[in-house]
């Protein structure tokens, strides 16, 4: 039969990063045993005082957690160079029956210019298109018959390319955008493939975001 300890780690490692911020002193231990109490004593099958759910999670192991953040680490210094594209323009219009025909258009103009960069995002109910300058006339020209809702300038495209476990390994999305923000770095748009990451960020806070791809790179 499970102890106490083994029951509260088993709640724990069900979120693998919890172990992360209750080691950086993130976390409000009494608030997590409180949240947690319900369900280890379901599974003990009698009553459990938070205090002692409190004590068991103040005597978890070190590793718990450190196996998925190493995995991280490693997979992150692998990433290759981040390909950075500047002077590119956002733009969000409405979704329309005849927008599908002017992404063609544009498309075809974009095959005339090679070096040039264009990426579409399409929801329910709108499409955002990042143009660089090159193209962005020829963008608004095309679309000149649909509703433009949004549009940001000044921003630069970081595109990364994913080792090919990107597919089996969780959380490396958490790991990126949590140092971001945590910097203070807004993300304008994030666009992914199967094997890209792409972040759209102010030009303003290139420097910034270099910083914090280093700083993950390092470890």
């Amino acid at each position: 039969m499970k102890k106490l300890a083994e029951w509260v780690e088993e709640e724990i490692k069900r979120s693998p990063f919890l172990m992360e911020s209750l080691k950086e002193g993130l976390i409000n231990i009494s608030a997590l045993a409180r949240k947690i109490q319900k369900e280890v004593e379901k599974n003990m099958g009698k009553p459990v005082q938070a205090s002692a759910i409190i004590m068991a999670i103040n005597r978890l192991p070190v590793q718990v957690g450190q196996k998925t953040e190493s995995d991280l680490f490693r997979y992150i210094s692998k990433l290759g160079d981040v390909r950075v594209r500047s002077n590119i323009v956002d733009y969000t219009f409405v979704q329309s029956g005849t927008i599908v025909h002017a992404q063609t258009s544009l498309l075809v103009r974009a095959a005339e210019l090679p070096k040039s960069f264009h990426s579409f995002s399409q929801g329910v109910t709108e499409t955002t298109i990042l143009v660089d300058e090159q193209l962005e006339n020829d963008l608004i020209q095309i679309f000149k018959n649909e509703k433009c809702i949004e549009k940001e300038r000044d921003l630069t495209v970081l595109t990364f390319l994913l080792p090919s476990e990107n597919r089996v390994l969780y959380g490396f999305y958490y790991f990126i955008l949590r140092e971001f923000a945590w910097n203070g770095i807004n993300l304008v748009e994030i666009i992914s493939t199967s094997n890209e990451f792409t972040l759209v960020v102010a030009t303003k806070d290139l420097d910034t975001s270099f910083k914090v791809l280093s700083s993950l790179r390092k470890g």
